[in-house]
């Protein structure tokens, strides 16, 4: 019973509304935050060597705080935020997916969970893939001048 409602469509738009209201809520209040998330969703630009990024758990915790905090924002459902790691305090941008925030946390208290389970960009990638290799085929072949390379 539970999983129809985590992976619930509707309940996976709710709670990225939510956690997204709650984000804009602590940017006004000037509100330090950390978020706990699912760090194979996250991306860094740029890419964090191997030796920084094998030190992360598959749930890692950010905290937002001073320049990180400074410097995060929300775009297209997503918080974005400039951070240092490792000892060399190695720069990044770091784009975090709203529906990969599995906590929001303050004071090391949990203010928000998300249990949704729902991911709309999975499958908008695959139709993506099968249609795009469909359509380079088909405009590959309308080109009189490309039939010599099929043989």
């Amino acid at each position: 019973m539970l999983e129809h409602v985590i992976e619930n469509k509707n309940f996976a738009s709710m709670m990225k509304r939510h956690i997204q209201e709650l984000i804009i809520h602590f940017f006004e209040q000037e509100q330090n935050f950390g978020i706990l998330c699912t760090v194979d969703d996250v991306s860094f630009d740029p890419f964090l060597p191997k030796s920084i990024k094998s030190e992360f758990r598959s749930l890692t915790l950010f905290f937002l705080a001073g320049y990180t905090f400074e410097t995060a924002r929300l775009e297209e459902d997503c918080l974005i935020f400039e951070a240092g790691f490792g000892s060399d305090n190695f720069g990044s941008v770091v784009t975090v997916p709203l529906l990969s925030i599995m906590q929001v946390i303050v004071d090391e208290t949990p203010v928000l969970i998300n249990l949704a389970r729902y991911k709309k960009e999975q499958k908008v990638k695959k139709e993506i893939n099968d249609g795009g290799v469909k359509n380079s085929m088909d405009a590959f072949l309308s080109n009189p001048e490309n039939k010599k390379f099929l043989k």
